[in-house]
């Protein structure tokens, strides 16, 4: 049985990308709401935004200044209204074309939680400690959790709306990923992963993550893992 789906998007800067971005959001069919959160951009994002005629229902809700994805992430949840939610970063790095082998696995017995899974399928990558870092943090997440999954820092993270709240998120950057990973596998949830093709861009393309967040991610994992 078909589900409705909010699509999350947090935008910051992403004015190169993003009228490409939302048309292929757009074509999805399985899209049944687009949530967007304008995380304070200082470029050409709000004109394109305010400027657009949106083919299926949206919210497009602006933060006054940048407070980072996480914060995003988090006033995008607090909007929906689908029964599952899942998020899209505006960088074209993801493609909604992936869409469909996402939402299959909860026609399966059991599956909560869904991640693409950059690991299995056709990708690129900009930067060979880019990788390493991804690796090692995912490495952490399963030594720590007794887990098995391939991807922790993946944006295609698919649940429940319901299960999208009872995280309680705290996080307002990038360390919104490893909160996200580590509350659900605490909580007992099994992660079902699927491959999804990924186009890895560079700096000078806008790639906003460092070696300091790969530092964070370390952090909040254990975080959450020794404390409650």
């Amino acid at each position: 049985m078909a589900r409705t789906l909010s699509v999350l998007i947090p935008i910051y800067n992403e004015e190169r990308a993003l009228t490409a971005l939302l048309d292929a959001v757009e074509e999805r069919p399985e899209v049944s709401e687009i949530v967007i959160v304008d995380d304070g951009s200082t470029d050409g994002t709000p004109e394109i935004l305010a400027a657009r005629t949106f083919t299926r229902p949206t919210q497009v809700i602006r933060h006054p200044r940048n407070s980072g994805k996480g914060s995003a992430i988090r006033t995008a949840i607090a909007a929906a209204g689908s029964e599952l939610a899942l998020i899209q970063d505006a960088d074209l790095e993801y493609d909604p074309a992936d869409y469909p082998a996402l939402l299959a696995p909860f026609e399966r017995h059991g599956v909560t939680v869904v991640f693409g899974s950059r690991s299995f399928s056709s990708h690129s990558a900009y930067s060979f400690w880019f990788v390493m870092g991804n690796k090692l943090v995912t490495l952490w997440t399963n030594l720590l959790f007794n887990s098995y999954i391939s991807d922790m820092e993946t944006c295609y993270k698919v649940m429940s709306l319901e299960t999208w709240r009872s995280l309680k998120l705290k996080a307002n950057r990038f360390d919104i990923e490893p909160e996200i990973t580590a509350k659900l596998l605490r909580s007992g949830h099994r992660i079902y992963e699927v491959p999804i093709s990924y186009v890895a861009r560079g700096r000078d393309e806008g790639k906003k993550l460092t070696w300091r967040d790969g530092v964070a991610a370390l952090m909040v994992l254990s975080r959450i893992r020794l404390f409650r």
